[in-house]
């Protein structure tokens, strides 16, 4: 009778050992979505403009309307919150139609970034950027014009 227990019992703990990793394994994962869910949700557009250019990591001319033959506008942001180092996208669009999207590093709880584009003559009219945060969530909208001269 002893005989039979001891081979459940081994049986068992066969069968225990790879069901109880699966577990810690589906538990590490819950907990890194969730980690990452709340790092991104804390992200924050404490600054955001469209300007002419960035000088000592200040927007110069920030502005809603900007003249086509300027020829190049640049987006400035001050990102607040980041617990670890993320990143964040900025997202142009022409007349409702992605032009670019740039991937910019985060890598501090306060931190200073930018991306330009170039403005071809043809792309007068209305412009937007969205910044996302690493999932992909829109954190600001810019939008602004780019006219005649």
């Amino acid at each position: 009778m002893i005989i039979p227990y001891i081979e459940e019992k081994t049986a068992m703990k066969k069968l225990l050992s790879p069901l109880i990793i699966i577990i810690l394994w589906i538990t590490c994962l819950i907990l890194s979505a969730t980690a990452q869910a709340q790092e991104t949700s804390q992200l924050e557009v404490a600054v955001a403009a469209i300007c002419k250019d960035v000088v000592d990591r200040e927007p110069v001319d920030a502005n809603t309307s900007f003249p086509v033959s300027l020829g190049k506008l640049y987006c400035y942001t001050k990102i607040t919150g980041a617990k670890s180092p993320t990143q964040i996208t900025h997202v142009w669009y022409f007349d409702g139609i992605e032009r670019a999207g740039v991937e910019l590093a985060v890598n501090s709880a306060s931190w200073l970034t930018f991306s330009s584009k170039i403005i071809q003559f043809q792309e007068m009219g209305a412009w937007r950027i969205d910044v996302l945060d690493s999932a992909g969530t829109v954190l600001q909208t810019l939008q602004f014009e780019v006219r005649p001269n």
